[in-house]
């Protein structure tokens, strides 16, 4: 196993950060973990930078009877961006996926409500704005994550992942302006294998990670 469990893979992510991938301002970077996973993940980053925490929301799109297989995903009121060659692996069309995409984006909207509680959406104009996930395999999440933000004109994009399928991390250059990737193995089948421990995190998880490191909650 490569890592102990996510808030180990988060002090080891911190440390390559700090030697270069954010610059400027400590004060006008934000670290904005993709939960429920990346935030003890994106928690550790942020009290290394010294930087506030806080989430974007991404919903996944699971492949119909095999939720766990991600083949699309949604940020805010956003259409979904969908994984073309996953499609066409699995014989799905993307206009047949209606149901699946509207029950994703009620779980969406139920966490954006839960974990924000009125607070607005975090500026990202102008700021250093690092992304953070516990991993990645197809890289759908972080697809949709990262063109959500650019389209907010961020002064730098950084995506920072412990484990990330070598493939993936390479077409995600063209989204962000650095990717950090502590583990590029030929192939991630699952994130969960990179971790001794991978318990799920609950939303009181997220909550108290929010209350302690951002700084309005």
């Amino acid at each position: 196993m490569r890592f102990h469990n996510r808030r180990q893979a988060g002090r080891e992510l911190a440390a390559r950060l700090l030697e270069g991938a954010v610059r400027g301002d400590p004060a006008d970077t934000i670290v904005l973990a993709l939960p429920r996973g990346g935030v003890p993940v994106g928690a550790e980053v942020a009290r290394a930078l010294r930087a506030p925490l806080d989430v974007l929301v991404v919903s996944t799109i699971g492949v119909p009877g095999a939720p766990d297989v991600g083949i699309g995903a949604l940020v805010g009121e956003e259409p979904p961006l969908f994984d073309p060659v996953g499609l066409e692996a699995m014989h799905l069309d993307e206009h047949k996926l209606g149901s699946q995409v509207a029950g994703e984006r009620t779980e969406l909207h139920r966490r954006e409500g839960l974990y924000r509680a009125g607070r607005p959406a975090p500026r990202v104009q102008g700021r250093s704005v690092v992304v953070v996930a516990d991993g990645l395999t197809t890289g759908i999440t972080a697809r949709a994550a990262l063109r959500h933000l650019r389209h907010r004109d961020p002064g730098r994009l950084v995506l920072a992942v412990p484990v990330c399928a070598a493939g993936v991390a390479d077409a995600l250059r063209a989204e962000a302006d650095e990717v950090i990737c502590l583990h590029r193995p030929h192939r991630a089948r699952s994130v969960g294998e990179w971790y001794a421990e991978f318990e799920p995190v609950s939303d009181q998880e997220v909550l108290d990670a929010l209350r302690e490191l951002h700084p309005v909650v």
